[in-house]
């Protein structure tokens, strides 16, 4: 995580909460995948719910099946 985020506790404590909100959401993934969770520095002064959501967020993007005409 970028010393951005905040100071070592802010940080720590942030892969924390991420690492927490994204277990339920593992098997979610395809059979094999590999994420990372890349925190931007808004992430440290988030609440709990704001980093949840935005999380959710993040993933219902990822995981949405492309659309036609999009590459």
């Amino acid at each position: 995580m970028a010393r951005t985020v905040g100071n070592a506790v802010v940080r720590n404590t942030t892969r924390r909460r991420l690492r927490h909100l994204m277990r339920p959401h593992l098997d979610r993934l395809p059979a094999g995948s590999l994420l990372v969770v890349r925190a931007n520095p808004r992430a440290g002064a988030a609440r709990p719910d704001e980093l949840a959501a935005d999380l959710e967020s993040a993933l219902d993007r990822l995981l949405r099946p492309a659309s036609k005409g999009r590459r």
